[in-house]
């Protein structure tokens, strides 16, 4: 495919030149271009360059304005401001040029190259516990670990995809017990399909009953405990007990991704147990490399600047005096799975912030046992907590965790009545389809909105409104587009470069071409929220250029043809970056 260099790059090079041939030791020296709203761009780096060569900043910058060419085909004008900052004007016609360009790839790429020499990451996220319910706090890994695995994708990264979820430990000896001696409580009808509501009904009520047996019988408790011991020890019969649990709480995860419009794979779901067969050898190499060091009976590793409210150093405990794992053995275990069999050089953990000590011990131990390294590097990207509209912990009134699946509905109800109100010729059919893509497409976005690692008020009032940082306003600006489109008729969008812009055709240009430099940013730096913040203005420069440019009623027809392709551009860049946040975008609303 052709990749298109973004209109900064080619002022950038364009300037390094200049720099380059005015003063020869500033070869490579970065001429720090931005957008500006003084002019298109400007350019900030012959401050500090003219003061490392002890010359005057503002002849240095006239010196360098003498070599840029001026005209059509790229920068119109640039001129020297300040104490010797560039303003740069880019020619009409190089925008549109530009534009074209990236309208033409028929990859649906719009012109952006993918990586050079792709690694391997692997992304740890969506990672529910078996038996039990999903609540608001499972929101966010999911929806942030899905749209960085998107992004990755896109920009030629190789993506192993992984769910970790909770699927081993202490409470399953009372549930495996409970299950041996009420042996049909799990039981399905042959020849029906089982809903994930009922799958999760059918496992609450069994936990429940089974939590008040072990609470009230303590011959029951002493059964239930040995049961634990015939789990890890796999014990067959105990086994295939525990996988119905597994297999049953399957059903009712797969219906809670479906609803929330995300692909989750069954071999990505890798839950602790998967490690088992490797904690024994992780331990043994990280007590034999001197990593981790016997104390009290337990194997522990320590550091220095890690102590607790008693200034005494907190370990990470790898192995219990009892001989147990907890999660250190197995989250360890995985970087070593990941690292050496999956051939990762990225390991990304979508994770609760709450777990940062954590995750900083496992990563610290898995460098001194040399698993991570200068070429392979892993990173928590922390996220905070979803709060009410109160600024607390999100809660029920009686003060219960928040069920997701209660929320996502309430979610698609609140988007429906919205799409109703506003349908013009939509069937009930069609109500009931958007209302869900429109309501989903609200609780991911002001999700991604926020930077993960911020807490963000869960407030579905502004979430599903028409106006704001909503994805319901992004989405109204795509289907007026397609709109206007078909209201086109024989008439076909076409790049008109020998045509004058005006102001606000030049700044949804100028947006629309940031649109790749963007993608790399957010894929880059696994930040969903600078690419959501991308649309969000990208949507409200198409407004203001909606309303001072008419589209069908322009002055000529190639004024009509370069503003339907200009709206064509912007359809096509939000219902690409939308997909890339894991938004539909409807055709009509």
């Amino acid at each position: 495919m052709a990749s298109v260099t973004s209109l900064s790059d080619s002022v950038q090079q364009h300037l390094a030149d200049a720099l380059a041939s005015a003063l020869p030791e500033a070869d490579g020296v970065d001429p720090l271009l931005r957008r500006s709203d003084r002019a298109d761009f400007q350019a900030n780096g012959i401050l500090a360059l003219a003061k490392k060569a002890k010359a005057n900043p503002r002849e240095l910058a006239t010196q360098v304005v003498s070599r840029v060419t001026t005209g059509d085909e790229l920068i119109k004008d640039v001129e020297v401001s300040g104490p010797g900052f560039l303003n740069i004007t880019i020619a009409d016609g190089a925008i549109t040029r530009n534009l074209a360009a990236r309208y033409a790839d028929e990859t649906g790429r719009l012109g952006i190259p993918a990586a050079a020499n792709p690694g391997t990451t692997v992304v740890d996220y969506a990672q529910p516990n078996v038996a039990k319910e999903m609540h608001v706090g499972h929101l966010r890994s999911a929806v942030i670990g899905d749209s960085v695995v998107q992004l990755l994708e896109f920009t030629g990264e190789k993506v192993v995809r992984r769910h970790h979820i909770g699927d081993w430990g202490t409470q399953f000896g009372m549930l495996i017990q409970y299950l041996d001696e009420h042996p049909h409580e799990l039981d399905h009808k042959a020849d029906e399909e089982v809903s994930g509501e009922e799958a999760m009904s059918n496992l609450d009520r069994l936990y429940k009953a089974a939590r008040k047996k072990f609470d009230s019988d303590e011959e029951f408790k002493t059964r239930a405990r040995r049961r634990v011991v015939d789990l890890q020890a796999g014990d067959p019969h105990t086994l295939a007990m525990w996988q119905k649990f597994v297999d049953e709480s399957k059903i009712y995860f797969f219906s809670v991704f479906d609803k929330l419009d995300m692909e989750i794979r069954d071999p990505d779901i890798v839950g602790e147990s998967g490690y088992n067969d490797m904690l024994a050898e992780t331990c043994r190499l990280l007590e034999e490399s001197g990593v981790a060091v016997r104390s009290e009976g337990a194997l522990c590793v320590f550091f220095d600047d890690i102590k607790g409210p008693d200034g005494k150093p907190v370990p990470l405990i790898v192995q219990k005096s009892d001989g147990g794992y907890g999660y250190a053995a197995t989250d360890l275990s995985a970087i070593r799975d990941r690292v050496f069999n999956l051939k990762a050089t990225s390991l990304v953990y979508v994770v609760d912030a709450r777990q940062s000590l954590h995750f900083k011990m496992v990563f610290e131990t898995a460098r001194r046992a040399g698993w991570l390294n200068e070429d392979v590097k892993a990173y928590q990207l922390a996220f905070g907590t979803v709060l009410g509209k109160d600024g607390k912990p999100f809660k029920t009134r009686e003060g219960e965790t928040v069920r997701l699946v209660d929320l996502l509905d309430e979610a698609i109800d609140r988007a429906s009545a919205v799409v109703r109100e506003k349908a013009q010729d939509l069937s009930e059919e069609e109500i009931a389809e958007r209302g869900a893509q429109v309501g989903i497409g609200a609780v991911k976005y002001a999700d991604l909105s926020t930077s993960a690692n911020r807490d963000y008020k869960f407030d579905l009032d502004q979430m599903v409104s028409l106006n704001g940082d909503t994805s319901v306003y992004l989405q109204y600006a795509y289907a007026r587009i397609r709109s206007i489109l078909r209201k086109a008729g024989e008439v076909r969008p076409a790049a008109r470069p020998e045509l004058e812009l005006h102001a606000a055709e030049r700044a949804l240009g100028l947006h629309l071409d940031a649109f790749a430099e963007t993608v790399d940013e957010a894929a880059r730096e696994y930040a969903p929220h600078k690419l959501a913040a991308y649309l969000y203005q990208l949507a409200s420069l198409y407004t203001s250029f909606y309303d001072k440019c008419p589209v069908l009623k322009a002055d000529s027809p190639e004024q009509v043809e370069n503003r339907l392709f200009l709206c064509d551009l912007t359809a096509r860049t939000l219902h690409r970056g939308m997909a890339l946040l894991g938004i539909r975008t409807p055709e009509r609303l």
